[in-house]
């Protein structure tokens, strides 16, 4: 009668995933991550005014902070008592952060002595970052020959 019985093979079902392109991804974001992380921390992050900016629209009832950098990079703060006085960078942090904690909304502006070195000011800007600060303005001074 049957002369050929069919023989059917059944496949076992494959209990194995192929890992080998999760392994490639994988890879691929560790060596994105590894480049981009140290590119995360560095820097101090500031919203640079435009050439044509208007001035800053700080809340009426808001005084702002003032933090200065004269000429030797010595701070100074519109803030305490003896603000005609020279700071250090642990009394700056420790003022700012005073008056970010009684009112967080306070706006920050740093005012840097033309004769500054830019490592200076960018310093100042380090700190205020350490004292919490999430964004700083910078005073300038209109050129004589611009126009109103």
């Amino acid at each position: 009668m049957a002369l050929y019985k069919q023989q059917r093979q059944r496949r076992k079902p494959m209990a194995e995933i192929n890992v080998v392109p999760y392994i490639d991804v994988m890879l691929v974001l560790l060596i994105i991550f590894m480049i981009t992380a140290p590119m995360l921390t560095q820097g101090v992050q500031v919203d640079l005014p435009q050439a044509d900016a208007n001035p800053v629209d700080a809340p009426e009832n808001l005084d702002p902070l003032v933090i200065s950098v004269d000429a030797e990079g010595y701070y100074y703060a519109s803030v305490g008592d003896n603000q005609d006085q020279s700071i250090g960078a642990q009394e700056l942090i420790a003022r700012v952060s005073a008056v970010l904690r009684r009112n967080p909304q306070t706006p920050v502006m740093v005012k840097g002595d033309s004769s500054a070195s830019y490592g200076q000011v960018v310093g100042a800007m380090a700190l205020l970052q350490k004292a919490g600060v999430p964004n700083v303005g910078l005073i300038t001074q209109r050129p004589e020959t611009a126009t109103q």
